[in-house]
Parts: structure tokens; C-alpha cells; sequence
């Protein structure tokens, strides 16, 4: 049996949540280019965080929104991935409530609200360190054939190095 088949999917939910965001984390070069670490993850939910740098400020000196909005939608896809079955997003939206600035860590927890076949609705909120709420966003996910650690094999030994590297 080779490496790349031999994958162990836990069965304990907690397992299987951080297990599933370390496989999806090693192949998520989005999430890691902008910096974000994840906190936790629990069967779904996800909390990331993000430091606001020099080049994610607009022309008004704030972090552009397009910045908040990935860091929520990656809390959401953690979180809504999280029982390794892969879930994408159906549609999201996002209230901005007030600006980040630069050095802001902006942290992202995502929720799940719903879950119901195969979708599910998730609140996310994003909020600085002092705690004041910067933005609001939600997710709806549709759940679609494959298992997100699976998915590793798929993508050949590399996927597996950097997993377990992370």
C-alpha cells in the first residue's frame, strides 16, 4: 500500500474536524498568502485570524473589504467542511459595520446555524482585537460528492508532506 493510500480518517468529531482543516489548510495557498491562522475548529465552526498589512489598505487607508471578506468566507469554508465531507458555497453575503485598520488581527468565528441535507447556513462575524465588530457575513453551502482528506490522495504526496508539516 502506498503512503498516499494509506490516509487514516479519525472517527471521533473532534478529530475529524481538525484533522479535515490541516488537510485543507496545506492546500489552501489563498487562506496562507493572506497570513490567516486558524484557532480552532470544531464540527461546524472555525475561528481564523488575519493581520491588517501595508498592502491590503485602500485608498482611504482601511483594510479593503475584499480582505475581511476572505478572511470570512475562509472561516466559513472551515467551518463548513469540517465532518471532511467537501461543502462549497452557494452564495454569501457581507455587512461592513466599520473599518479595519492597519496592524488590526482581525479574527473571523464562523457558526452554523443550519445543516439540513445537503445545506447548510453559516453567521460569521468579524471583529478586531478590541473586540468591536467590523463585519458581518453569511454563507450558504451545498454539500458535493468527495471527502476533503480523500481529497489529499487525489492531489499526490506533496498535499500529504505539507499536512503533516503543518
Amino acid at each position: 500500500m502506498s503512503e498516499i493510500n494509506a490516509i487514516e480518517v479519525p472517527e471521533d468529531p473532534q478529530a475529524l474536524a481538525d484533522a479535515t482543516a490541516k488537510a485543507m489548510y496545506a492546500r489552501d495557498n489563498a487562506t496562507q498568502s493572506l497570513g490567516m491562522q486558524i484557532h480552532e475548529v470544531r464540527p461546524g465552526y472555525a475561528r481564523l485570524s488575519m493581520t491588517v498589512r501595508a498592502d491590503m489598505l485602500n485608498g482611504h487607508a482601511s483594510c479593503h473589504g475584499g480582505f475581511i471578506f476572505a478572511l470570512a468566507d475562509s472561516a466559513f469554508a472551515f467551518s463548513c467542511n469540517s465532518r471532511n465531507q467537501v461543502t462549497v458555497a452557494s452564495g454569501c453575503s457581507i455587512e461592513y459595520l466599520a473599518p479595519g485598520a492597519l496592524n488590526d488581527v482581525l479574527t473571523a468565528e464562523a457558526t452554523e446555524q443550519s445543516l439540513a441535507g445537503r445545506t447548510g447556513v453559516y453567521d460569521i462575524l468579524v471583529s478586531n482585537q478590541d473586540g468591536k465588530r467590523i463585519a458581518l457575513f453569511r454563507g450558504k453551502s451545498y454539500r458535493i460528492k468527495g471527502e476533503v482528506i480523500a481529497g489529499m490522495a487525489a492531489a499526490g504526496a506533496g498535499a500529504i508532506e505539507r499536512a503533516n508539516a503543518a
